[in-house]
């Protein structure tokens, strides 16, 4: 059972009782590289990393030490569409690490002192991305995929632009975009309700921003793109996609199944028994689905021998033809429900992974659907949607298709 609160200014907070030694909490806030404007790509990242490096009443090191002294975690990323500092500590810290996060969140300096020194290591973070093409060729395929929108720019930002980021700069998009509105802090652990409220309360303190909010809007109308890259790397790499349906879209459930089906983490999958166990051409191959709140992506990659490269995409036409063209069985489709809901509950065995679902979900939804009640869900799908989604994204004339050689 969750608990709920919401606060004058906004803030919600949602915790989770759960009898355990360790608790854990953090802040999701509704802001990611969407929400930079042109001049301040790779801000929202730059930002998370600036969150430990100062405030009004504590160094980098203070910061550091805050919760290392006792043994606990302190932590951060940021996406497309959010930001979430959170942290693991023992019960009987949470108190510590409420306090800390409210003020590296609300309070913060971003000394240039700081920003000098990080800007080298985000510069760093940049290149060692740059010599991994089968994680770099997807933010160019997203690149690709949403082409003169905000969601295409990369995360990390850009090198001349990172150069030029200023303490100004930084409070700037601070006070735009971290709102108590926008926020949702959550917990799970052994405490008491009453108390995390108090602590928030007392805590988190937030200052009206006379900057209007960086409102978001909707990508274009999508044109599909081909296009090869020289890279000086053994492999080719390739990534084959579509756009896809948002977070709030119907169908996105059935989609996450048939994404599952198509190219998940299990070795049965079907790229995977196609292009790495029957033909083996492939050492890795794999289809991923990343939802938006607006918009969506879905997209197949696979590192082959330039040799294969052909052999390998006709292959997965193939498949992506067969999940258009043939509806599955119920014993097919019932296996593929039972796999994705034993994912899902393993997943949610790892309570750090299950405390950031709770704050993300609340933050995207307004509510936690509890793990039957996603399962229901499964349950519902039928092999006529399964097909019928198929039809809608796996057209291969919206194709867009990037290739690294």
């Amino acid at each position: 059972m969750n608990y709920q609160h919401t606060f004058p200014n906004g803030l919600r907070l949602i915790f989770r009782p759960e009898k355990t030694p360790v608790a854990y909490c953090g802040l999701a806030i509704n802001t990611g590289s969407r929400d930079e404007c042109e001049h301040e790509y790779g801000m929202a990242h730059f930002v998370e990393h600036l969150l430990f490096k100062g405030t009004k009443k504590r160094t980098s090191a203070h910061i550091i030490n805050r919760l290392e002294n006792v043994g606990g975690e302190l932590n951060a990323f940021t996406s497309k569409e959010e930001t979430v500092v959170y942290s693991a500590i023992l019960k009987e810290y949470l108190e510590r690490a409420v306090e800390l996060i409210a003020d590296i969140t609300t309070q913060s300096t971003f000394p240039q002192n700081e920003i000098d020194k990080e800007i080298d290591v985000v510069l760093d973070e940049i290149e060692m991305y740059n010599d991994s093409p089968s994680e770099l060729i997807y933010d160019d395929f997203e690149e690709m995929l949403f082409a003169n929108h905000p969601l295409a720019h990369h995360i990390l930002g850009v090198p001349d632009l990172l150069k030029k980021y200023r303490t100004e700069d930084a409070i700037r998009f601070v006070d735009r975009q971290y709102r108590p509105e926008n926020m949702v802090f959550f917990v799970l652990g052994d405490a008491d309700f009453k108390k995390i409220i108090c602590w928030c309360e007392k805590y988190f303190r937030f200052e009206n921003s006379n900057l209007p909010e960086n409102k978001r809007f909707s990508p274009t109308e999508y044109k599909p793109i081909r296009r090869i890259v020289e890279k000086d790397t053994h492999q080719m790499h390739v990534a084959i996609g579509n756009r896809a349906y948002d977070l709030h879209h119907t169908d996105r459930l059935p989609m996450y199944l048939l994404n599952n089906i198509l190219g998940g983490p299990g070795m049965s999958s079907l790229l995977n028994l196609s292009l790495r166990e029957k033909h083996g051409l492939v050492y890795n191959v794999e289809s991923s689905y990343q939802p938006f709140s607006d918009t969506g992506e879905w997209c197949v990659y696979f590192g082959c021998d330039p040799t294969n490269a052909n052999k390998c995409e006709t292959l997965v036409y193939r498949e992506l033809k067969k999940m258009r063209e043939k509806k599955l069985s119920d014993s097919v489709l019932r296996k593929y429900k039972l796999q994705l809901m034993g994912q899902m509950a393993i997943s949610a065995e790892n309570r750090e992974n299950t405390a950031l679902s709770i704050g993300k979900s609340f933050l995207r939804f307004g509510k936690v659907d509890e793990l039957d009640e996603i399962k229901r869900k499964i349950e519902l799908v039928t092999a006529d949607q399964i097909l019928r989604v198929a039809n809608e994204i796996f057209v291969e004339d919206n194709f867009s298709v990037l290739k690294y050689k």
